[in-house]
Formats: structure tokens, sequence, C-alpha cells
């Protein structure tokens, strides 16, 4: 496979990250926004260095390839992420105890995901791989069951970040989706597309999911703080 589209990923990812940067807010309640979004991208941008340098690119016997360093990826980006949702979430609530429970069980549900996907990955073609795949997507289960419930109901105390709040785990939701998908059909699952299609659509997955998303989130968020003047 071509090393281009890791490449291109390194690149987009440490622009991304000087861009959400010196773009975002830097004073009021989305200075956190600003430096998590900011970090997430510099982490994918490591991660894909690693990938185009072959460091953790394991070789099984099958043919197949787990990249090790997109898992420790999204083990710490996906995280960081999420705890940004629940931020946002608590901009309009009325309460603002239990945010660090629902941080906790959200990220341990997230990481869970991440690291049985990766068990899948690693795991020989039979029942053990789709056990554990099955297992990843349980716990990705929960982690939009926080996200649409609970969460939700939170943020919804307040009309404008409510709708907000929607509009982005929406839009971020959609993209999780589509990731265990492409696991599915790829070279990890079933191998029904190609590797180097599998790593141009993850790239395009993860611009839209770290880097889009980052601006779209702040747009919004910013839209309904000016609205609701909280």
């Amino acid at each position: 496979m071509s090393p281009t589209p890791l490449l291109i990923g390194f690149v987009i990812m440490s622009l991304a990250s000087l861009a959400i940067y010196a773009k975002g807010a830097h004073r009021g309640p989305l200075r956190g926004h600003t430096l998590v979004h900011a970090a997430v991208p510099f982490i994918a941008a490591t991660a894909y260095l690693a990938m185009y340098l072959g460091v953790g690119n394991l070789i099984k016997p099958d043919g197949s390839i787990t990249y090790v360093a997109r898992y420790l990826d999204w083990t710490f980006t996906t995280p960081l992420l999420l705890a940004g949702v629940v931020s946002s979430a608590y901009l309009g609530a009325r309460e603002q105890e239990g945010q660090a429970g629902f941080v906790a069980s959200i990220v341990t549900l997230d990481v869970v995901m991440i690291v049985t996907g990766l068990v899948a990955s690693l795991a020989p073609y039979g029942t053990i791989k789709w056990v554990f795949f099955a297992w990843s997507c349980a716990a990705f289960v929960g982690v939009l069951y926080l996200l649409w419930k609970p969460l939700a109901t939170l943020a919804g105390q307040h009309a404008a970040i409510g709708a907000a709040y929607r509009k982005n785990v929406g839009f971020l939701s959609v993209l999780w989706l589509i990731y265990p998908v492409v696991f599915a059909v790829g070279p990890e699952g079933v191998w029904a597309v190609s590797d180097a299609a599998t790593v141009w659509v993850f790239l395009i997955l993860d611009v839209l999911a770290k880097v889009v998303y980052a601006f779209t989130s702040e747009r919004n968020l910013k839209t309904a703080l000016a609205r609701s003047g909280v």
C-alpha cells in the first residue's frame, strides 16, 4: 500500500491543530473547548506519522495489517472528544453536579470499545474476532445511550444549548457509526474492501470527526451561548 494517505493525514492533522488553536476561543466558557480540540488532531498527527514510518504496523499471517498507532490515537482522542461533549451538555444544565461521573463512565465505555476493537483486529479470523467485535459494539451502544439520553436531557434544560448539543452529537454519532462498518468490511474483518481503500476512508472520517467537528461544534455552541446569555 502507498504510504501517501498516511503522510497526508500527518500534514492535515498537524496544520489543523494549529488552526483550531489559532481560530478558537481563548477566554470564556469555550476556552476549554479550544484546548481539547487543538490537542485531538495533534495526537492524530503523531499516530499518522507513526503509521507512515511503519512503527507499530503489524502484518498478520493472513497478510492484513493492524495499525496499532491508530488504536492508540483513538484511545486518547475519543475520550477527549467525549469529555468535551459532556462539558458542553453542562452548559445548559441548572445543576452542575455529576459531571465527573458522566466523564468517568463514558470514557470507560469508550476505552473498552477501542481496546476490544484492537483485540478483534489482532484475533485470527473466526469466532473470537467477532465476539470481541460484538463486545466493542456493545460498549459503543453504551456510549451512545449516555450521549443521547441523560446527557441530552441535561443539555435540553436550556433550549439553545440543547439544540447545539444535539447538532454536535448527531454529527459525531453518524461519523462514529461508520467506523465499525469500515472495520467489518475491511481487512480487519471480512476483507471485502482493500487495505488501501480503508486507510483512505479512515483518513476522511478522522478529518471530519477531529477537524471539521472541532470548528462546527464551536460555532454551534458559540451561537447558542450568544442567544442564551449563558
